[in-house]
């Protein structure tokens, strides 16, 4: 029986788990689907299939991190969270927002602000001391927030869409394209939205088709790009702020909407700074919180080990 650490890294599409070893190397990794209690799937399913995976492993967890969609947003949602964790793993696991974990691989957990853009969009600051508190900013959910992120961008992309079909826009080349990713006609279009099984995660989807519209030349597809750099740039310096943060401002990003160079290059140039690479990607975030929380050595030579080790699963 092995000292093992468990990390989790739950998005609003896909779940990350990975067991670590006190060295700091990788055990086991495998992907999941979505944890986020307010998608239409089983999330305790996945926690059920979690728990067999770390029986699977025959590990022995000396601390565990679970980084949750939606954990400490909504009460009743957080409590059942934090139920069905401690009722399936041993110890005391810590259940956090899953931005909190990627700021903490971000920056290992030392100060700076984090732009998080995946299905949903957060940021989240801290000065790094013990006395600093963590400041959150947006993640209000995709009804009336979560600017910036897949989803918005893909909401906005359909809404557009729907302004050239009325005649109320005129942007010829960015409404075919988005039609040819769906593949509908423009008769077919609203049928298809709310026929999606999981429509969040279908329109978050269409965040790539609209990145693939901007590379290829499309001046609406960048615009929309550049108006959700702008939103995330507005979030980020926000939390910076209300931590008390000065200038400059140490600054890093995750999430998969990142996987868009152009929608980092526009966020660097409304923040007017490079962003920090991080130092972890968020499940590596989860792993060294519970290391620590186990009492490990985690100094840089370990924290070097894990980020290689996750090197693929960035």
């Amino acid at each position: 029986m092995s000292r093992t650490i468990l990390g989790i890294d739950g998005g609003g599409t896909k779940t990350l788990a990975a067991l670590a070893s006190v060295d700091g190397h990788i055990s086991a990794v495998r992907r999941f689907a979505t944890l986020d209690p307010a998608a239409e799937h089983a999330w305790q399913d996945e926690l059920q299939a979690i728990a067999g995976f770390v029986s699977d492993q025959h590990a022995t967890l000396e601390a565990s991190v679970f980084g949750l969609p939606m954990f400490g947003e909504v009460e009743a949602y957080s409590e059942r969270q934090t139920a069905a964790v401690t009722a399936l793993f041993p110890g005391s696991p810590l259940v956090a927002n899953d931005v909190r974990v990627a700021f903490d691989g971000a920056f290992a957990c030392g100060p700076g602000a984090l732009i998080l853009s995946g299905t949903g969009s957060m940021a989240w600051a801290s000065l790094g001391r013990t006395d600093s508190p963590h400041v959150r900013v947006g993640g209000w959910g995709d009804l009336f927030g979560d600017e910036g992120s897949a989803y918005w961008i893909g909401r906005e992309a359909l809404a557009l869409v729907s302004h050239h079909l009325d005649g109320r826009a005129a942007v010829p080349e960015f409404a075919e394209g988005i039609l040819a990713a769906i593949g509908v006609t423009s008769q077919r279009l609203l049928g298809w939205c709310y026929g999606q099984p999981n429509s969040r995660t279908a329109i978050a989807a269409l965040a790539r088709s609209v990145d693939a519209l901007a590379g290829a030349g499309n001046a609406d597809a960048d615009a929309l790009i550049d108006r959700a750099a702008q939103e995330l740039a507005l979030q980020l310096t926000a939390a910076w702020r209300a931590c008390g943060g000065g200038d400059p401002m140490p600054w890093s990003y995750a999430g998969g909407t990142f996987r868009s160079k152009n929608l980092l290059v526009h966020l660097q140039q409304h923040i007017g700074s490079s962003p920090k690479t991080p130092r972890l990607p968020p499940i590596g975030g989860a792993l060294l919180r519970a290391a620590q929380i186990a009492g490990w050595q985690t100094d840089e030579t370990w924290i070097a080990r894990l980020s290689d080790d996750l090197k693929d699963w960035q």
